[in-house]
């Protein structure tokens, strides 16, 4: 029994330094991402959070403001989206049964609850162009 005990206390020690490595890792990675049609460039870090945002080319100054809008959205939630995948491929083996530790059962995540709809197939991290905030801006006059 002792030597059970021992094992198991082995094995969450070691659950407990993996998981405190991988968070170590989060807390400082960070993706970029520029939007599709190179007008924007934006960088997140590891919980989503926008920290960068620069313009490219000074395609700003010819766009209207919806048309900007839509691509810092663009961009930024493709940057959430890879980062969602990254923050969950970093933590998978504590995830599952037997990853990283054997006989460890896993812990069962929702990551869908955690980073919304799509993060495990790609169709999340972004508005969708119908989504009532872009109709909103899409409909916003020039001056």
């Amino acid at each position: 029994m002792q030597q059970r005990i021992a094992q198991a206390m082995a094995e969450l020690e070691n659950v407990q330094n993996g998981v405190a490595k991988a968070e170590a890792e989060l807390r400082a990675a960070s993706v970029t991402v520029r939007s599709r049609d190179r007008a924007v460039e934006v960088t997140v870090g590891s919980q989503g959070e926008l920290t960068g945002l620069v313009f490219l080319e000074g395609k700003q100054r010819t766009m209207a403001a919806g048309e900007l809008a839509a691509s810092v959205l663009e961009a930024a939630g493709r940057a959430r989206t890879q980062m969602s995948r990254r923050v969950m491929k970093k933590l998978q083996p504590f995830t599952e049964s037997g990853g990283a530790v054997p006989g460890f059962p896993g812990i069962e995540v929702d990551w869908e609850r955690i980073f919304g709809p799509g993060v495990r197939d790609g169709s999340g991290g972004g508005r969708r162009r119908d989504s009532k905030l872009q109709d909103e801006i899409g409909e916003d006059a020039e001056d």
